[in-house]
């Protein structure tokens, strides 16, 4: 089946929709959110367990297989979903946001950009032609446009210039994309702060004509009201009959405006992240699991989880886990953090299809923030 967005239902108090987007390899409902498996692996899980706590879709990183083990191996096992024995779907970033925040030293052409590796500090050079063959190479069902993910706070004049390369840089890749019908190619919709230049950016990326549209750019420094007010600008004048991804946000606050702004897919390494450091998300907000307050505590993590770790383990167990610095305490926190947020998009698709998104915002917030106020 070819990639297309179905909208379902449009919340009568929020106005945020739910929506399903068919891919050669299946069907997901949205919005949703993706657990990132940067190097062909959700770190920490397994496939049978990424499937427990995702929707289907999970995210691979383009620059990291590119440099390891390299894009040609990966192919060789028939992408990403050969190489780790994935069963759902895929979607992978351009590499463009790590080409321009790992790498200290750099020069952008408009023929693409030059960089040093992170870790041994090799000369490399991509292009948009680039990204868009390694991304064909690694056999996502989504794959992004090549992009700058300029600072937040850049000069008007600088971000001009970066927003009118990578439209430049879009059109480029679309032209050379082989799977089109196999892969769905996004535009990536950039411009910081500035609303003239989103304006401008998703204007010249609609007319290229892609099947979904990526707002890069946040989520990178700027404060939340700014985000917001960003989105809520950008929201009526995307697309309505195609798929919106707001790329590396994944907090629950930030999910809920994201959702109720018109977002329809969201990816982030928070989850797993914190998880790996002893931090959990829960029903009643986020517990860090090594305080001593947790040493005799026999309750599970989250009362109101079904998962099988807050079936079966106390918060006593899992604080041990990481005062011994086993690795299966990372490993069960970041399985819990996953689910959380799978159960946290359930929900938020519910209450839009009860037109009451607005009331589960507040009653969340209230919930998982109370004790941070």
């Amino acid at each position: 089946m070819p990639f297309s967005f179905e909208l379902k239902h449009i919340c009568q108090q929020s106005k945020a929709r739910t929506g399903v987007i068919h891919t050669s390899h299946g069907s997901f409902e949205t919005p949703v959110f993706m657990p990132v498996g940067t190097q062909a692996t959700v770190k920490t899980l397994e496939p049978r367990e990424i499937e427990e706590v995702s929707d289907g879709i999970i995210l691979g990183n383009t620059y990291h297989l590119w440099l390891q083990p390299g894009d040609d191996i990966v192919k060789e096992h028939g992408g990403i979903r050969g190489f780790m024995r994935w069963n759902g779907q895929l979607l992978t970033d351009s590499g463009g946001y790590q080409v321009f925040s790992l790498s200290h030293i750099r020069k952008i052409k408009e023929e693409g950009v030059e960089f040093r590796h992170h870790l041994s500090g090799e000369k490399l050079f991509m292009s948009p032609e680039d990204s868009i063959r390694v991304q064909n190479n690694l056999g996502a069902d989504i794959i992004m446009s090549f992009d700058e993910c300029p600072p937040f706070y850049a000069d008007y004049n600088y971000m001009k210039s970066s927003v009118e390369r990578t439209i430049r840089w879009a059109e480029r890749g679309k032209a050379v994309h082989q799977f089109p019908n196999d892969q769905a190619l996004f535009g990536i919709v950039q411009g910081g702060p500035f609303k003239d230049l989103r304006k401008h950016s998703i204007e010249e990326l609609i007319k290229i004509d892609f099947p979904g549209y990526s707002i890069g750019g946040l989520s990178v420094g700027e404060s939340k009201t700014e985000m917001y007010e960003m989105l809520e600008y950008l929201n009526p004048i995307m697309p309505q009959d195609k798929p919106r991804y707001l790329m590396g946000v994944g907090s629950p606050d930030d999910i809920i405006m994201g959702v109720i702004n018109g977002i329809d897919m969201f990816d982030c390494v928070l989850p797993t992240r914190i998880a790996r450091h002893g931090t959990a998300m829960t029903s009643s907000g986020k517990v860090v699991i090594k305080n001593k307050e947790y040493e005799r505590n026999m309750e599970p993590l989250d009362k109101n989880c079904d998962c099988h770790v807050c079936k079966n383990y106390t918060k006593s167990y899992l604080r041990h886990l990481f005062k011994a610095e086993e690795m299966l305490g990372q490993r069960l926190i970041t399985y819990h953090n996953l689910y959380f947020l799978k159960q946290l998009m359930h929900d938020i698709r519910d209450a839009i299809k009860q037109d009451r998104l607005i009331d589960f915002k507040n009653e969340f917030f209230e919930r998982y923030y109370s004790k941070h106020k």
